[in-house]
Order: structure tokens, then sequence, then C-alpha cells
């Protein structure tokens, strides 16, 4: 083997495991001309890990073209960090901690790139991207990786003739950066959040003035994120001061995770490299701001004619189709366990408030944004569809997606019947829905459904990342905990 041939993953690894199909060779053997057509430098191998955060390598352009080969070697350890990226597992134990000799001492994975998500950045020069996956040295895709996660389960919906469909509707905000807080007093672990001043004064929900007012840097986005490729509906000024709602056409299957991964961390660059910060956190600590969500479009449709599958196009009057009213009678079910994926923060349970456009039961209706389910169209409308407005902008795509899927084909599976649509959601005799993280974990320990769908060992794995989480939250004394109790007692 000659030097050049070692130097980037495993010689020969995606060949020898046979990870790829006709497709990805395809879409691998016109990379190499865009790589010329567009003299590219580098391409980044980016990876979503277990919180929906990007990772991954700068691979110089000649050597990617091994990578399509070889793939790239990656720590592990990444999937040992929580949410600031401390340790919340023992790697070095014979079980690295997670029940898993494999990841001991934290090897080397191999991150296989999906040459058919290549795409060139506009916003960074002579630049590339691609996604991809994590496989042990094994050839064994990581069990902790969520996008083969949610691959597989596409792969038990398709085995049912059946494929996902999803539209995005996220909100975020857009803020003007004025000190980064880059003074080594204030690069802790984690650091001091960045100052940061509104872009423009809110709560002229939807007026022309206002979206006008933010216009440029709209402009801006939409300028880099269409030759993504990136199927962007709408972009609209939200409630809060610099609040944005970005809205995408649906896709079918992972396409439309990945388009969730690739669109938050595109904006945040761009953002940054004009002089703006954008968060995707559901309730910034800042005055005036309102809590984001993230309202998830899906419905199914028949794996070979695309045909929608929720419409209704019986004699009855009910807004959707049998499938349809299983489906939803599934997610409702398994709401609890399911807002560990749909809300994994703490922060995010700060949204869920009465009369406030965000759910706090566990509902359905017909065209309500106060509930759980909120069903769009009716009897006959090719168009019908199922939102979740449960979750926050900052949730890990595939979980989120994946955990929607099992839920409702676990309804369909047992013929389950929601009940009527909730006329007032806000005050339906239903279960609540978790009031914190806390909750929601507990829920998530306990399910058999997610527990057989996803794994044991992937739930006990999640768990533990989220309770790093927890602790590390319980152990932190707060503002409001000093003002309340530190003089009066």
């Amino acid at each position: 083997m000659s030097l050049q041939e070692g130097s980037i993953g495993k010689r020969g690894f995606i060949a020898d495991h046979a990870l790829w199909g006709d497709a990805d060779y395809a879409a691998a053997a016109e990379i190499e001309s865009i790589i010329e057509q567009y003299d590219l430098r580098t391409i980044r191998v980016a990876w979503g890990d277990q919180h929906g955060v990007v990772r991954g390598k700068n691979v110089m352009a000649h050597d990617f073209l091994l990578a399509l080969k070889n793939g790239v070697d990656f720590q592990t350890a990444t999937l040992f960090m929580d949410t600031t990226n401390h340790f919340f597992a023992s790697l070095f134990s014979s079980d690295a901690g997670v029940g898993m000799t494999a990841l001991a001492g934290g090897p080397d994975a191999i991150l296989v790139p999906d040459p058919t998500t290549f795409r060139v950045l506009p916003w960074a020069p002579r630049t590339g991207w691609v996604l991809s996956e994590m496989y042990l040295a094994s050839g064994q895709i990581c069990p902790f990786d969520t996008r083969g996660l949610m691959r597989r389960t596409l792969a038990r919906l398709h085995n049912q003739g059946l494929d996902y469909v999803a539209g995005l509707e996220v909100e975020f905000y857009i803020t003007r950066l004025e000190d980064r807080k880059l003074k080594p007093e204030q690069a802790g672990w984690p650091p001091d959040p960045p100052e940061v001043s509104v872009v423009a004064h809110g709560f002229q929900y939807l007026t022309e003035e206002r979206q006008d007012e933010i216009d440029p840097i709209l402009q801006i986005l939409h300028d880099n994120l269409e030759p993504l490729g990136l199927p962007l509906r709408s972009m609209e000024d939200e409630w809060g001061p610099g609040q944005c709602e970005f809205t995408f056409d649906p896709v079918r299957g992972l396409k439309s995770a990945d388009n969730m991964l690739l669109f938050r961390t595109a904006t945040k660059q761009i953002c940054r490299r004009n002089g703006l910060h954008a968060t995707f956190m559901t309730r910034p600590a800042l005055p005036n701001f309102f809590s984001s969500g993230w309202h998830l479009h899906q419905s199914l449709c028949d794996l070979a004619t695309a045909e929608n599958r929720f419409t209704n196009n019986g004699a009855d009057s009910h807004s959707l189709s049998p499938l349809g009213r299983q489906f939803v009678a599934g997610i409702l079910e398994h709401t609890a366990a399911a807002c560990a994926f749909s809300t994994p923060t703490i922060n995010g349970y700060k949204r869920y408030a009465p009369h406030s456009f965000a759910p706090t039961r566990v509902t359905w209706a017909d065209e309500n944004r106060g509930a759980l389910i909120r069903v769009l169209g009716g009897p006959g409308d090719t168009a019908t569809h199922l939102e979740n407005r449960a979750g926050e902008p900052c949730a890990n795509p595939y979980l989120y997606m994946a955990s929607q899927i099992v839920a409702g084909m676990d309804g369909v599976a047992k013929s389950r019947d929601p009940g009527p649509p909730d006329i007032s959601p806000y005050e339906a005799d239903k279960p609540l829905l978790p009031s914190n993280l806390m909750e929601a974990m507990a829920a998530l320990k306990e399910s058999t459904l997610y527990r057989d769908m996803f794994g044991d060992a992937f739930v006990d794995y999640f768990c533990a990342v989220k309770q790093s989480e927890i602790d590390r939250f319980q152990a932190h004394v707060s503002d409001w905990e000093q003002r309340e109790y530190f003089e009066v007692y």
C-alpha cells in the first residue's frame, strides 16, 4: 500500500463492506468533475452528532477523492460529549461506560460520505460539503449514529409500502453581534454567551414594513441557501425582535432531516460572517424575546405512486383517512417519551404555556394552533397532513422525525383511534405534556416502543447523554436563587 493510499480512512472500506448502492457510486463519479469545475480546495466532511450539531473534518480536495473509497477516520470521543462537550461516560473503561467494548479508549471510527449530499458552499470560497454517517472499524454502522437510525426507521416504513414526507417550519432569532466575549477569562467551559443587539424592533407580526427592515439580512440568507438546493418556501418576520420563520417545501425520506441539519449550520455560519448571530435556542434569556418553535409538517405517501395516504377519499366527513387517524393516535399515545426527541433541552420546555400558540396537552385538532397535533386539509384534499407543534428548533432532526414515524406506525399496527378532535385544546381533559426535560426522559426510559424500535443500547445511551445535561443544570446556582434567598435568609 502506498503512503497516499493509507493517508485517510481505511483502504477500500466502502467497497469492502458494501456500504454504497448504484446511486451513490453514480453521484461519487460526478464529484471529481465538480471539484475541478469550481477549483475546490477543501471539502468539509460533515457529521450530525447526537445533539444534531454538525461536526466533521476539513479534507483537502485531492485527498477527498480517497475518502470516496476509504472514508475518513474520526474520533469517537465526540460520542461521549454533552451539549457543551463535557464527557458523560468513562470512555477509558472496559465498555466505554456505555456497554460497548468496541468504543473503549476512544478509537477512531470511519465517517462514510453520502455522495448524493455533496454541495458547493456559496459563502466559503472553494469549499465543498458532504454529509456522512459513522461506522465502526468492523464495518458496522455506529449504533449511536442518528442518521443511520433514521435510515433504518425509513427502511421499515418502506417495507410496508410507505414513505415519509416532511416540510419544515422553523422559528429562530437573528441578532447583531456586538461582543463575541473572546477574552481568556470569558472563554470558559462553556464560554460566556456573546453580547448582541436586536436587528429590528418586534411586535408587528408579519407587517411589510418590519419585513422590509430586515430584508437585507434575509436576502443574504436567501442568496446562500437556495444555491444549496434547500427548498426554501417563505421567509417571514415573526413576533419577537429579529425573530424569523423560514418554511421549506415538503420532501420525502431522509432528505427532509438532512435539509434541517444543513439549514441550521448554514444560517449560523452565514450570519456570523456578516457580523450577526443566529440562534435556534428556544427561549433566549434576553428582554422582550419570545419562544421559538419548530413545527414539523408530516404525512405518509405510497412508496411507489407518491399518493398521499392521509387524504380521506371516503364518504365520511373525517379530515384524515383511517391510516392518518391511526397515525395520530400513535403519536398521541407516545408523546411523553417522544418529547425527549422533539424537545431535548432544558430550555425547550419554557415554551409550553397556555394560550401561547404552543401546546400544553396531548391533543389533536383540525386547524387549531393550540393543539399538539394540528390537521391541515380535509376530505379529498391531496395536501392533507399533520403538524406537530411540540418541537424546538434545536432538536436533532433525525431523532425528531424517526420518533414520529415509530410512534405513528405503532398506532397503525394496533389500529388505534385518536377519538374526536379537540375543540378547545387548552381546556381539554387530556394529559399534560411533560413540564420539563426530566419528566420526558423518565418517560423515554420506560418506553417499550422506543426500546424495541431504537434498541436498548441507543435509548440507554441517549438517556445518559441528557442526564449529564440535567445534572449540570441542577448543580448550577442560578441568578434567581441568589436574588430569592441570599439576603432574606
